[in-house]
């Protein structure tokens, strides 16, 4: 399953990241991880979710990106849920069509069991079709 938290830059979207993301560890039975550009939010996040700065690999394309996060799940079988906080910038896709990434996650998700909430900055209405209907909260 895809979630989508939409709007453009400095709307709030990291903060409700955030708190669903602490919210989901007091329910979760699985294991949560955050992606993000940076540690910032390091001490935002409650202590049982696991931080990964993104900007520390060297991912340069949308392909190894989703590669990365394959690679997650399968190091993980109790993976639940993966936040991905500003996932234009993590995926290389800022200017670019998401529908086809947006597709293969909600394939990954289903294979795997594995719940994906992104952060886009992007308008709701200024979606892919495919992507207007997973969003969750547009602000």
């Amino acid at each position: 399953m895809v979630q989508i938290i939409a709007g453009e830059k400095g709307k709030g979207k990291t903060k409700y990241l955030l708190d669903k993301a602490n919210a989901a560890i007091k329910e979760s039975t699985g294991s949560i991880v955050y992606l993000d550009k940076s540690s910032k939010h390091m001490y935002e996040l409650n202590n049982k979710i696991r931080l990964i700065n993104v900007k520390e690999y060297p991912i340069t394309s949308c392909e190894a990106f989703i590669g990365f996060i394959c690679g997650i799940i399968s190091q993980d079988y109790d993976l639940e849920m993966m936040f991905l906080d500003s996932f234009l910038k993590l995926a290389s896709l800022e200017g670019e069509d998401i529908s086809e990434v947006i597709t293969t996650l909600e394939n990954i998700g289903e294979k795997y069991h594995v719940t994906f909430v992104l952060s886009v900055s992007i308008n709701k209405e200024d979606m892919p079709e495919n992507a207007q209907k997973d969003v969750i909260i547009a602000l």
